[in-house]
């Protein structure tokens, strides 16, 4: 009798909750992994950067600018992709969303190594974009609400974002898929400058990593959102 009950114990359909107790216990081990990506992208940023002791500031108005607005964009990224690896249960998912959080993350990292460098703030103060000709970006900004200065081109809004923590199975893979889908393509324009304009060797090898390997993201998400029977949002 024991061993059948047993039997019988193991065939019981999962507990209540199950599946919001296994996000939970994945979110801590999320964000110390984000810590540790942090702090090894900045200790490689430091200690990979040339050795510039004696020279004039290498850094022109162009790598400083990438490196505080990449890294706040990149921030956004690393947020909605947290969101989408604790939230969603497809696989296909879940696996893009680790990849970009675990790129930015580390990528954010070695910009803020660079900036500490050029002793440069880690954030802009006077606005987004200053650093590029308004042509180049104009007309693709989002109010994020609050921010005290316009967001930069494909970046959520924070309703955008609201909606995202809220929505549950296919909704929120569809909507990640869209807003990430949209943030790569707001990327864009400040990857092909930086990689035009830059000064130092850092931010020109970095962004011109970075093109290739977000257009790849986003034909991938393209696809995705077709195979789920969504489309793209509109950008600009």
């Amino acid at each position: 009798m024991p061993a059948t009950e047993a039997t019988e114990d193991r065939t019981q359909p999962p507990a209540p909750g199950w599946r919001a107790q296994l996000r939970a216990q994945r979110v801590p081990l999320l964000i110390i992994g984000a810590i540790t990506l942090l702090v090894l992208g900045f200790g490689a940023g430091v200690l990979l950067a040339p050795d510039t002791s004696g020279d004039d500031n290498p850094a022109g108005p162009v790598d400083i600018g990438f490196a505080q607005d990449m890294s706040a964009h990149h921030a956004q990224a690393v947020e909605m992709s947290g969101i989408a690896l604790t939230g969603s249960d497809d696989p296909e998912v879940r696996r893009l969303a680790y990849d970009i959080l675990t790129t930015q993350q580390s990528q954010i990292g070695r910009m803020q190594g660079w900036l500490q460098i050029w002793d440069a703030p880690a954030r802009a103060t006077g606005g987004y974009m200053a650093w590029m000709p308004q042509e180049e970006h104009a007309g693709h900004g989002h109010d994020h609400g609050g921010a005290g200065m316009a967001a930069m081109p494909g970046m959520a809004t924070t309703d955008e974002l609201r909606q995202l923590r809220a929505a549950q199975g296919p909704r929120q893979d569809t909507l990640f898929l869209q807003l990430m889908l949209r943030h790569h393509q707001g990327g864009v324009p400040m990857l092909e400058y930086g990689t035009e304009h830059a000064d130092t060797t850092e931010i020109k090898t970095l962004s011109g990593q970075m093109l290739p390997a977000q257009e790849g993201e986003s034909r991938l998400m393209t696809k995705m959102l077709a195979d789920r029977g969504a489309q793209p949002l509109p950008f600009g």
